[in-house]
């Protein structure tokens, strides 16, 4: 039965995010009804040394694919595609047992260690924000991550539904390269 249900979740997060690629609100996903008035005040995640969680960081398998997500928080960089989550699964729980905050700076990563973060920079606006990776998924071949709401609108990619990006992981207390 556990099994019937996280294959049922994950079926679901494929389903995760955004548009298609004309532009607009995928389905009946979008920015909820009382967006926050503040949503440019938001803040970026603030990293910082946690301990990883027990059962989120373990081998699975989504879609028939398997994964073996990372087990300490180290040096990633990647290159991909950003898709985005929003009311659709705002409210429900993550992989972290966390529940799912649309205007909270986190994301969905099929393999970064839960709970870890990450700076995800727009290649075409040279934007970037840092997130708290907390979540599963996409399980889209062609998708890297997946946003929250939040998160993409920085970005400004939310009527789009994605982005090309790019991912470095944030090792708290380890100095940028490029920041010396």
């Amino acid at each position: 039965m556990k099994a019937l249900r996280v294959a049922l979740v994950l079926a679901l997060l494929a389903g995760c995010a955004s548009t298609d690629r004309k532009g607009g609100y995928y389905k009946d996903d979008g920015p909820g009804a009382k967006p926050p008035a503040n949503i440019d005040g938001i803040t970026d995640a603030a990293p910082r040394v946690e301990p990883l969680h027990k059962f989120a960081n373990r081998p699975y398998s989504a879609l028939g694919k398997n994964y073996t997500p990372l087990t300490s928080v180290q040096s990633f960089k990647q290159r991909g595609l950003a898709s985005w989550y929003g009311k659709k699964f705002h409210g429900q729980k993550t992989a972290s047992g966390e529940l799912y905050d649309m205007y909270k700076m986190t994301a969905a990563h099929p393999t970064l260690p839960i709970p870890s973060y990450v700076r995800v920079t727009r290649v075409a606006n040279g934007k970037s924000v840092v997130v708290r990776v907390n979540d599963r998924g996409p399980f889209h071949a062609q998708r890297v991550i997946d946003l929250s709401y939040v998160a993409a609108y920085k970005l400004g990619y939310i009527q789009a539904g994605s982005a090309e990006v790019t991912l470095e992981a944030i090792v708290p207390g380890q100095v940028r390269a490029d920041a010396r």
